[in-house]
């Protein structure tokens, strides 16, 4: 039953996101379209700045919350405390990023600090929804984020479509830029506004200011926001530096923001499943009972996620860069585009679901001195590369640095893992997964030469979900995985 339970919490985050990214290719399409190459850079900048300090403000309360929460009595209080701890480090970190933003010598006239005041209303709105999504966690009731969620990326995808049937193409106005902006805050309220509707009937939505309580929350919170920031540096942080380093970074983030968006997609889907585990793998932890069968099955399903993602992203990546862009941000014989560096970072991808596992099996043991260590060291790392390749080589230079970071995370996390809290993988687990990863990347490659225009991705995509499935049933993938009794 708890497995199942975690199957079907994940399902629903996965077509949400499934949705999202539909939405989400429209959206990014739209931008594309809309904006100049110049002003879609800024666009891309300001969202990728505002990351930074957006992880910063999530201070690690989400899964600290979910493992408070799940196990707490008084849930309503706990809960009410953590939205009061959201609230002020989310006025500390965004009132930091938008007075680094005005002050930088180097962003002064030109449009990026008031991008970054008006895009600031995304992560504000996301991270206060983000916090209420515990409630649905906890509950397995996954379905109302997938409602929330969707609603926001329709009505900032139906805004955006609006203008371009209007004829906005290629535009250099500063108020396009400024509103294209704005529609994604509209939809972030959204989001909020349905969270908060839907969890209120789950769980009474009620501030609780307890002054011992919110202390020990952020004392527990503070490891594993320290560890975020660490990740957000080797993650996201690039396209920072990009925009402080290289004068032509507006061409650069629009080349390399595209990709930083497929990315992040690929980095939730592990998430949603190890978010959807850790409630039951806390709870058996705290009774002693063995968690290895747990844990084998979902470090192989997430190692699924990462494959499926890295052979979409390696084998298609120049379609997928097509459909989500235009023409023109396509690599040539003079430049790389964004297909290089979407091929390129395709190997974090698949190493980003170990890193992850390790993260939270580290985050259900409380061993956070081993994770925070790791953690910093690969932050550092990741600043000196950026710091040594990105002024020469720009954003190809940071996606060699994501490369070798990761590679190098991967490996010091899963044998810190593996002797905090052991696996058990049964073969038929490990077999069937292979073979699904084999068949997977021979039936992208045979339909790679067919991919000429946004119509034919589009439906190759909709037959590589329906052949990824049937391969799935045929070989008995989900029975091996216990997501079917």
């Amino acid at each position: 039953m708890s497995t199942q339970k975690i199957a079907t919490s994940t399902l629903w985050q996965i077509a949400s996101q499934c949705v999202m990214a539909a939405l989400s290719i429209l959206t990014v399409k739209f931008v594309a379209l809309g904006l100049s190459k110049e002003l879609f850079g800024n666009y891309n900048s300001a969202y990728g700045y505002l990351q930074l300090f957006g992880i910063l403000a999530d201070f690690g309360l989400y899964a600290v919350a979910v493992r408070e929460v799940s196990k707490a009595k008084n849930r309503s209080e706990v809960l009410g405390a953590l939205i009061i701890l959201r609230c002020i480090i989310l006025i500390v970190s965004l009132g930091a990023a938008l007075l680094f933003a005005w002050i930088l010598p180097m962003w002064r006239d030109t449009p990026l600090p008031m991008g970054i005041l008006i895009a600031s209303l995304v992560p504000a709105f996301t991270l206060l929804a983000g916090i209420l999504r515990t409630v649905f966690q906890v509950h397995y009731r996954m379905q109302y984020v997938f409602v929330a969620e969707v609603t926001q990326r329709v009505i900032t995808a139906g805004l955006m479509a609006l203008f371009i049937v209007l004829g906005v193409r290629a535009s250099t106005d500063l108020s396009v830029y400024h509103l294209f902006l704005f529609i994604g805050g509209i939809g972030a309220f959204a989001l909020f506004l349905f969270s908060f509707v839907f969890a209120n009937r789950l769980e009474k939505i009620r501030l609780h200011f307890n002054k011992e309580l919110i202390l020990d929350l952020a004392r527990k919170a503070a490891p594993f926001g320290v560890a975020y920031l660490c990740m957000a540096l080797y993650r996201q942080f690039d396209v920072t530096l990009i925009a402080l380093l290289r004068p032509d970074f507006e061409l650069q983030n629009a080349y390399y923001g595209p990709v930083i968006r497929m990315m992040d997609m690929a980095f939730l889907l592990p998430t949603f499943l190890l978010n959807s585990a850790l409630p039951v793998l806390s709870e058996r932890d705290a009774k002693k009972q063995d968690t290895r069968t747990l844990l084998g099955k979902t470090f192989v399903a997430i190692m699924l996620i990462g494959v499926i993602a890295a052979l979409f992203s390696f084998i298609w990546s120049r379609p997928l860069v097509q459909l989500l862009t235009t023409e023109s941000y396509l690599s040539t014989a003079l430049r790389p585009g964004s297909d290089t560096a979407l091929r390129l970072l395709a190997t974090p991808m698949l190493m980003n679901g170990i890193i992850l596992y390790g993260f939270y099996v580290l985050l259900t043991k409380h061993a956070w001195r081993k994770l925070v260590t790791v953690l910093v060291i690969g932050a550092v790392a990741s600043i000196a590369l950026n710091l040594f390749l990105i002024p020469e080589y720009g954003f190809v230079g940071a996606s060699y640095t994501s490369i070798i970071v990761n590679l190098a995370l991967a490996c010091a996390f899963l044998p810190l893992a593996l002797r905090v809290m052991p696996m058990k993988i049964d073969r038929p687990q490990w077999t069937r997964a292979l073979l699904f990863a084999v068949l997977l990347a021979i039936f992208l490659e045979l339909l790679a030469p067919f991919l000429r225009n946004e119509w034919f991705t589009l439906s190759a995509l909709v037959l590589a979900v329906l052949y990824m499935a049937g391969v799935a049933w045929l070989i008995k993938l989900p029975r091996a995985l216990g997501l079917l009794m």
